[in-house]
């Protein structure tokens, strides 16, 4: 899985792709959040318009990055989920907990 930053005003938007897999996805996952909210970057906007597959361990760290930064007062949001990755975001109910948007303006707004 591929990673990249982009700040936009008070936000990192977190572009997305490839596949969030154990051992290898959710690990890059997991420090490029870990490291925003370290760095003062409170609201992430993870952009997952690339991302072609989620297994358990993706979820997973989704959780984990949503609740790490809850603990430091921040937010994360969701951009663009599509695919297979919605699908699984709706069966297992996570897209009552992340808010999720399809525009990426709308979403900045939203912070």
């Amino acid at each position: 899985m591929k990673a990249t930053v982009r700040e936009i005003g008070k936000v990192a938007v977190l572009d997305l792709s490839g596949k969030i897999t154990i051992g290898e996805g959710d690990v890059v996952l997991r420090e490029k959040v870990t490291e925003l909210l370290d760095t003062g970057r409170l609201h992430v906007l993870l952009n997952l318009g690339k991302v072609s597959y989620m297994d358990s361990a993706g979820i997973g760290e989704l959780v984990a990055c949503y609740k790490r930064a809850k603990e430091k007062s921040g937010t994360v949001k969701l951009l663009n989920p599509t695919g297979k990755v919605y699908d699984l975001l709706q069966l297992t109910k996570l897209e009552e907990v992340f808010e999720t948007f399809a525009d990426e303006k709308e979403a900045l707004v939203s912070f």
